[in-house]
Formats: structure tokens, sequence, C-alpha cells
């Protein structure tokens, strides 16, 4: 029986066309579910570790360490803990909530601003990498969030901090930002390889990036980076941004030798997995992109001008967001849906689903179901759309109306996901 992922959604399910929808975005959901995409993807027999087709004969290592960070981390730690048992001799993971395993560790963190909380996770899994020999594993667990949720040395909290702060205001690219990131940590960038050296490292990837670019999940702790310093420092002139300690990340080939990364889910997943829910519901598909990186207004003009009946558009990524007041609540997701409602885009026979993956909206929200009857329920309440815009405060709004997604913290992180379904 497979697990409800939205909470609300007898209330939400309304209509046809949001039942639809609805259980397009379960489908979604249910394809990144951390636990299940562990236990699918690794098995252990007798001593052979095998990892989507590769094999790893544990008779070759002493020990088995276990390191994570990020979003997914714990649920995966929880998962992996279960497969190898007490062959773990150690294992730290930082995530956004402890969970109980039996061998490995887990810290609660805070995400996207890093905080003190995060030192002591981040210096321990430091130390349980860089004390490794030759003949030892590390199985590290880099999920989506881990850039904030990682901090070694202490200097990197206080800057990563700062760097956050400053960056918001810009409107650019996460991908930048976690530039910057790379070079501030002896830990990101490629860093965790380099300490880890001469050991061998397992790389388990859980990405929340759009697109294929996997180096960038929680800044590439385990890919070797091809930026420089001088790279970061030109993204801090141009932004206007303060003065940042940098420092080079591992340029060496030989740190990355004993290094085997898996890709074991990324928003690729959870959009082939909505594809197919569709289809199975008679509806044909459009996916427009999976690497959604243009401003909230653009992206909306490219879900809705591929708009068609009886057709599900598709897309996945990270719509940039300025945020230029403070005080607001939601995040991209509510605030896509809040403007696709003033710019009068959804009719009355659409259905607009924005949807955070982790199911944390920048608030307890995962998204919104927006369609008519929402829109109909706004107007009644007579509410200041453009003033709720202007404060980047659409938490409000959807919550009024009753048309919020709550599926708490789903554990899983693939950037967020977008669902136009047009049925007359």
């Amino acid at each position: 029986m497979q697990k409800i992922w939205i909470k609300n959604i007898n209330e939400l399910a309304t209509t046809q066309n949001r039942k639809l929808v609805l259980q397009i975005a379960e489908a979604g959901l249910n394809a990144i579910g951390t636990e299940e995409v562990v236990l699918n993807n690794i098995k252990l027999d007798k001593n052979i570790l095998s990892i989507m087709g590769k094999s790893f004969d544990l008779n070759n290592f002493k020990r088995i360490k276990v390191v994570g960070f990020g979003k997914a981390s714990c649920e995966a730690a929880f998962a992996l803990d279960k497969i190898l048992g007490n062959k773990i001799e150690e294992g730290v993971v930082i995530g956004l909530h402890k969970v109980t395993c039996d061998y490995i560790e887990t810290f609660a963190g805070t995400h996207p601003r890093p905080s003190d909380v995060n030192i002591e996770p981040g210096k321990k899994i430091f130390e349980i990498v860089d004390e490794s020999k030759e003949d030892d594993l590390i199985i590290a667990i880099v999920s989506g969030g881990g850039s904030a949720l990682l901090c070694y040395p202490e200097t990197e909290c206080v800057q990563g901090r700062k760097l956050y702060d400053e960056f918001i205001k810009c409107g650019k690219t996460i991908k930048e930002m976690n530039l910057v990131r790379k070079h501030l940590s002896l830990l990101k960038g490629g860093g965790l390889a380099k300490a880890a050296y001469p050991a061998t490292v397992i790389g388990l990837i859980f990405s929340d990036v759009p697109g294929d670019h996997f180096e960038d999940v929680a800044s590439g702790p385990t890919y070797k980076d091809i930026s420089t310093v001088k790279d970061v420092q030109k993204i801090i002139s141009e932004n206007n941004l303060d003065k940042f300690d940098l420092i080079e990340t591992p340029k060496e080939d030989k740190y990355f030798e004993k290094v085997h990364n898996f890709v074991l889910v990324s928003n690729k997943t959870a959009v082939e997995a909505m594809d197919k829910k569709a289809r199975e519901l008679g509806l044909e598909t459009n996916i427009v992109s999976m690497e959604l990186y243009e401003e909230t207004s653009l992206a909306l003009q490219k879900l809705f001008g591929a708009q068609k009946n009886n057709t599900v558009i598709l897309a996945a990524g990270e719509p940039n967001l300025e945020v230029t007041k403070k005080g607001g609540s939601g995040g991209r997701s509510l605030y896509m849906g809040l403007l696709a409602i003033k710019n009068k885009l959804v009719d009355d026979n659409s259905v607009l689903i924005p949807l955070a993956s982790d199911g944390m909206d920048n608030s307890d929200a995962a998204g919104a179901v927006i369609d008519k009857n929402a829109i109909n329920k706004i107007e009644k309440l007579d509410l200041d759309i453009d003033d709720y815009l202007d404060r980047f405060d659409a938490y409000p709004v959807f919550q009024k109306s009753g048309d919020m997604i709550m599926t708490g913290a789903t554990g899983a992180n693939v950037s967020d996901l977008m669902i136009l379904l047009t049925k007359k």
C-alpha cells in the first residue's frame, strides 16, 4: 500500500480536475521517498554491497563509516543503518530532524541559514573522515540542503550566515551562492574526498539541483571542483558582496581516484513518475523543463505558454525570486501560485500546483492548489493580492482560502515541482 503524502488530500480534492492533479503530485512524491529509494537501490548479500549495479566486497575494508548532510540525510541514514547494521564502525549525519539509528548518530541543524548548532556535527564529520586509513570505506550521504547544514570549520558557519543574508537580496541562482560556499569550506568542493584520502569513498547523491549538475548538490563534497578563487572573487565583485576569506578547492586527481558517486534520486525521478501517472490517467503530457531557473513570471509564461486541453504540463527547478523585503511568509511555490492568480493565468478548466518537494515552502506548507474555486474564495475574502505579493507574504492568502498543500517534511528534496492540468 502506497503512502499518502498529502495529509489534507481529501479536503483539497473537491473537483475531478483537482483529484487528477493531486494524484499526479502524489506519484511524484512517492517516487522520491528517501527510505524507499535507498532500500530499492542498495542491497547487501553476505558481504557484497551492491549499489545501482556496482558491487563492493566489504571483506576488503577494515572499517565502514557513514557521514551525511542535507534534508534527506537522516532518513537515508535510517535506511542504511537497516541494511549494514553492525558493519558500521561509526557514523554522524546532520539533517533537519534527528532519527533513531542503532549505529549512526544523527543531529538536527538549521537551514537555509546555518547556525552554531551545525558546527558540532560538522566537526565530528570532518574528524571521522580525516582520520580514515587506506583500508577504510566512507559512505557519504550527500543531499540537498547540505550546503547550509554542513559547516566546518567554525569560520565557515559564520561566513555562511553572512553570505546567505547578502545573497538572498541579489536574486541570483543557488549555483552562484554554492560556488562561493565551496571556497569557504574544508569539506565542500571536493574537500571531503581530500580529507578521506586514501580511503575509498562512496557518495550517495540525493539531488535537489535542476538538471544533471550533481557536483552542485550540497556544494559537491565528493566531486572535483573546477572553479577557482578567482571565479568566486568575480561573483563577489559583481554582486557587491562583503569580503570573504576564500580557500582554494583541491584540484589534484589523486584525491578522487577512489571516489564512487551514485545519483540515487533527482527531480528527473519525480517528473518521470508524474509523467507516467498522468498518462495512466488518460492525459497527454509535456515536460517543458527540468531546469526552470527563470524569474517567477517567466517560469509561469513557460508553463502556461504550453497549455493545451487534456494535457498535463510538468516542470521542475527553482524559479528565481529576488526577496527585497523581510517579514513575509511562504516561499517560491506559494509566491508562484499567487502571481498566477494576479496575472489571471488560471482559467475555468485548469489547475496549477507549485510544490516544494521537501514539503516546506519556507513554511509548514508544501505548496498550493490554484484553480477557479481557489480564486473565487480569495476574491470573496477581499484580499489585496498586490499587497501580499509586494510583501512576499503569500502564505496567509492560501491559509485563509484553505488551498495549501500540507505534507509535513517529506525527508526528500529534489527542487520544486510544477504541475499544470488543463481539462475541459
